[in-house]
C-alpha cells in the first residue's frame, strides 16, 4: 500500500492509502487512513491536480519546503519546473514528461520533502519547463 495525499482541482484534498494506482488508467481508489471498514473512494485521475506519494500522512510541520536542489548531488532524470494553474510551483526530475502524455512523475528537488514522488497531471499545469 502507498501513502497518498490527492489533491484535487477544486481544491480538495484526501489523505490514505492506495495500491491500485496506474499512470495509464484514469480511475484508482484510496482508503481513508485509520478507517478498516470503510470502503475505498474512488478517483478520477482527470479531476486531479496532483497525487503525492509521501512519506508520512502527517507531514512534518517543522520542514521548510525549498524548491531548491542540494548542491553538488547528481539529479536522477532531467530538472523540471511545474507551474500550476492555482500558482503552486513544484522543481524537481522527471523522466518521462512529454507534452501530449496525460501525466508524469517527478521527483522533488528537496530530498528531506515528506513527498516521495508526485504524479502531475498535465492538465493541472500552467506550464512546464526544463531548467
Amino acid at each position: 500500500m502507498n501513502q497518498v495525499v490527492a489533491r484535487f482541482l477544486n481544491g480538495t484534498t484526501l489523505k490514505g492509502q492506495t495500491n491500485d494506482f496506474l499512470p495509464a488508467k484514469d480511475l484508482f481508489h484510496i482508503s481513508s487512513n485509520g478507517n478498516i471498514d470503510a470502503k475505498p473512494l474512488e478517483v478520477k485521475v482527470p479531476d486531479l491536480k496532483a497525487l503525492y506519494f509521501v512519506r508520512s500522512l502527517q507531514g512534518d510541520p517543522e520542514h521548510q519546503k525549498t524548491n531548491e536542489f542540494p548542491p553538488n548531488a547528481p539529479a536522477p532524470g532531467r530538472k523540471v519546473k511545474v507551474t500550476f494553474k492555482d500558482g503552486e510551483v513544484l522543481v524537481g526530475t522527471t523522466q518521462g514528461y512529454q507534452p501530449g502524455r496525460p501525466g508524469f512523475f517527478l521527483l522533488p528537488a528537496d530530498p528531506r520533502s515528506n513527498n516521495e514522488r508526485c504524479y502531475i497531471v498535465t492538465s493541472a499545469t500552467q506550464s512546464v519547463a526544463f531548467v
